[in-house]
């Protein structure tokens, strides 16, 4: 689980008197986190462009094809059984190209526990179908990372712009709040989307 401990809720709420006030009507968030980094990277090209819905639909038919989700086993696949399930030609094509680098350990995926972020973002983008946004999603959901704030993320940009009540939000702006936030930029990343949902 990601959570908001209590070290980050007392730095959010000495650093910034808007984030307190909603800190304080919030209270403590949790989320499920998915350690598997390739699932995880399966699961981020499977759902690109498409509802959260149907990308459900799809990963249901892919293990049901698959039984389990490895390197290994989305490259036996023929590329018309994994079409199948609801892919596309070319989320297919990103999927068995980063099983692929993975399988070779072009992208070592068991050195990131041991990495920083900025440094697996660096070799996450190298992947076909992985942009910085996907890269920050896993950081947060896949390895835990403390201190991750997306300004490519659109929910928290929406956040942040009702937390402080702007009508636009620049890039320096948002440095601005994100420095307040650190070290622990990931518990006011689940705050924000809090806030951008209407809470």
């Amino acid at each position: 689980m990601i959570e908001t401990t209590p070290e980050a809720i007392f730095h959010l709420k000495t650093q910034d008197e808007q984030m307190k006030a909603a800190v304080d009507r919030i209270g403590p968030i949790s989320r499920e986190m998915n350690e598997d980094i390739f699932v995880a990277l399966m699961e981020s090209i499977l759902s690109q462009q498409i509802s959260g819905k149907a990308a459900r639909t799809v990963w249901a038919r892919l293990l049901s094809i698959t039984g389990i989700v490895t390197p290994d086993r989305i490259l036996e696949c023929e590329d018309a059984l994994l079409q199948s399930a609801g892919l596309s030609f070319r989320k297919v094509s990103y999927m068995k190209r980063t099983a692929q680098a993975i399988k070779d350990e072009i992208i070592d995926i068991n050195r990131f526990p041991m990495m920083s972020d900025a440094d697996i973002i660096s070799e996450l983008v190298k992947l076909p179908g992985i942009g910085v946004w996907t890269a920050e999603m896993l950081l947060i959901f896949s390895l835990g990372r403390q201190d991750v704030v997306s300004f490519n993320d659109f929910g928290i940009r929406k956040g942040m712009m009702k937390l402080y009540e702007l009508s636009d939000l620049s890039k320096e702006q948002f440095m601005v709040y994100r420095k307040r936030y650190a070290p622990f930029g990931t518990a006011a990343s689940l705050f924000l989307w809090e806030i951008a949902g209407g809470r």
